[in-house]
This record gives C-alpha cells, sequence and structure tokens, in this order.
C-alpha cells in the first residue's frame, strides 16, 4: 500500500469519540447563538418600550363618525385633548379634565351610602 492510499483511508473513517464531541460542540454552538439571539430581541422590545412610554403626544382613542370624520381623544404634554378630525382640518372641541373611569368612580362613591 502506497502511503498517498493508506492517507487516504485513515482520513476516510472518522474517530466514532470524535463525532460525539462534535455534535456537543455543534449543540452548544447553537444554544450560545439562541441565547444570544434571546437577548437581542428582549433589549429590542425593552428600548421600544421605553421608546413609546416617553411619547409626547399619543392616541387614546378615537371614534370615526363617517365621510372621513372622527373624534379623536389626544394627550399631549399631560393634558387631554377631545379634537374633530375632518379633510379640511383639524379642530379642538374641548380639553378633558378627568377620565371617564376617574368621574365614574366619584360618581359611584358619592351615590353609595355610607356603610
Amino acid at each position: 500500500m502506497t502511503p498517498l492510499v493508506a492517507l487516504v483511508q485513515a482520513e476516510a473513517v472518522p474517530d466514532p469519540a470524535s463525532l460525539g464531541s462534535l455534535g456537543l460542540r455543534s449543540f452548544l454552538a447553537l444554544a450560545v447563538v439562541g441565547v444570544l439571539l434571546a437577548g437581542a430581541v428582549w433589549a429590542l422590545r425593552r428600548v421600544n418600550d421605553t421608546r413609546r412610554g416617553k411619547q409626547v403626544l399619543s392616541v387614546e382613542s378615537a371614534l370615526p363618525l363617517g365621510d372621513k370624520r372622527s373624534l379623536v381623544i389626544v394627550a399631549v404634554e399631560g393634558r387631554r385633548l377631545l379634537v374633530g378630525v375632518a379633510p379640511n382640518g383639524v379642530s379642538l372641541v374641548t380639553e378633558l379634565h378627568a377620565t371617564f373611569n376617574d368621574t365614574l368612580d366619584r360618581t359611584m362613591s358619592a351615590s353609595s351610602p355610607p356603610s
């Protein structure tokens, strides 16, 4: 047998012990990549949530009235505004001082008999 044939035959049969360690290395590398990917997704969501929380202007609710018209509750700089939106412009209807739930809670507590 020539040395070249012996070299090819020796490389053609892998060592069974090295196959197990190769599989383990592949699994560990895949696990590390998965953990890094999950961490990146978590960080991006957290950054997006903090940006969303610091918005100066946000739409709380919108009620379509038909024909491209709607009423919109907008929160801006700590104020809540009811605005009318139409094709020819936007107009302030009124400033809302308390949320509906706050008003409802005050009304219910005032009308309930004392215990």
